[in-house]
């Protein structure tokens, strides 16, 4: 098996890179995991993970530099089926459009736009954005595979102050609470994605990787 971390220039690749690494080794499956900028890489690959961090328009931007990836991506997802997961700002480019910085198109895969959050206490007061720091999983759909062995209200690591609104219900997997419902995980077919940071959610989060590895949609 060839995992394909694409880095679009941001990203916490090195972190991603040691929870994959040690996710596979743990599972004796054979497998090959590298950070790559080439399209040919994740054409070649049977598995494409997408980190990012900052900005929307910035990591799109990086997307868009590096020579034929976005259409490697869309071939190698869309077209041929090969699962796909989005970590963080990875994830929110799966959306149509994200509204940070302007107005800048997403990969499209997932129905919605990430728009500025705006989360309130129970007295209308404003909570502190970013959201950040540990945050319990409310899940939608339980028996999704990329969720076996996760519990509902075990906790994962959010850092973000842009999420998902007018998402399809459907292609919600998981949601956090911060002053109102936060899509933490949206999937449909083969592409998934987490609001949150995987690589540094402990226990949770190399189970989501380890389900990943495993995933046969």
């Amino acid at each position: 098996m060839k995992i394909a971390i694409v880095d679009p220039g941001s990203g916490n690749l090195a972190s991603v890179l040691r929870a994959l690494e040690r996710v596979v080794a743990e599972s004796g499956r054979p497998a090959e995991v590298a950070v790559t900028t080439e399209a040919a890489d994740v054409r070649a690959a049977d598995r494409i993970v997408l980190p990012g961090q900052g900005a929307f328009a910035a990591c799109r931007r990086g997307l868009d530099a590096l020579p034929g990836m976005v259409a490697a991506l869309q071939s190698s997802v869309i077209d041929s089926k090969k699962p796909f997961l989005g970590i963080c700002v990875g994830m929110q480019l799966m959306a149509q459009r994200g509204l940070e910085h302007g107005v800048t198109p997403g990969l499209g895969w997932i129905e919605g736009e990430i728009a500025p959050m705006d989360p309130r206490d129970a007295a209308g007061a404003a909570l502190p954005l970013p959201q950040m720091g540990w945050n319990g999983l409310d899940l939608a759909q339980p028996t999704h595979p990329l969720l076996a062995g996760i519990e509902p209200g075990q906790h994962a690591y959010f850092v973000h102050s842009y999420a998902l609104a007018d998402g399809r219900a459907g292609q919600l997997l998981a949601s956090t609470d911060y002053g109102g419902a936060v899509a933490a995980i949206v999937g449909r077919d083969n592409v998934a994605g987490t609001q949150f940071h995987v690589e540094k959610s402990s226990r949770v989060g190399l189970r989501i990787l380890a389900n990943f590895l495993a995933w046969t949609p």
